[in-house]
């Protein structure tokens, strides 16, 4: 994505960089959330466990697309100006509180945190689920045709209730 942006940029220009980083961001948090989910569904399948073992991964992934997903907006609005300008527009600031909740996440996203924060690390990371509907929600209010964002919004409902409903049993 950031090879073809540099090398074609007024073929592949700001509006495909901006929405291609913002689609992976969300569909690999959509996958990274789906696995609890799944693992409580398929309790005996072998794939489950190796998703688990790979959800930090997928986690830090969708990070990165949602960084990548910033900084292609900040170099685009060039200054801090428009920047602060553009807060007032709430499918911007929805981007900024989800990406602030994301970056604790990231940042302790290793073992090494999660032995220093114990049980703290576990509520930390539940900040995941309000970042995540902030998410969805800057998604639909700043797409064109917000129709995929709300379909996304579906898939996100249902794999929060189906863990909800599954890790109460």
């Amino acid at each position: 994505m950031a090879a073809r942006f540099s090398l074609t940029p007024d073929a592949y220009g700001y509006g495909h960089a901006i929405g291609e980083s913002g689609d992976w961001a969300a569909w690999l948090l959509l996958t990274t959330l789906a696995v609890t989910p799944l693992r409580l569904v398929f309790r005996r399948a072998k794939w489950t466990g190796w998703l688990l073992k790979r959800r930090r991964d997928l986690g830090l992934a969708s990070f990165a697309y949602a960084f990548g997903h910033a900084a292609i907006y900040l170099w685009r609005k060039g200054s801090a100006d428009m920047i602060l300008d553009e807060l007032s527009a709430p499918y911007i600031l929805l981007g900024w509180l989800a990406f602030a909740l994301f970056l604790p996440l990231a940042v302790t996203s290793n073992d090494r945190s999660m032995r220093i924060m114990k049980r703290s690390w576990k509520r930390l990371h539940r900040l995941v689920y309000p970042a995540a509907v902030l998410t969805f929600v800057h998604w639909a209010l700043s797409a064109f045709d917000p129709t995929t964002a709300y379909i996304h919004i579906g898939i996100l409902a249902a794999i929060e209730i189906v863990r909800v409903v599954l890790q109460r049993r």
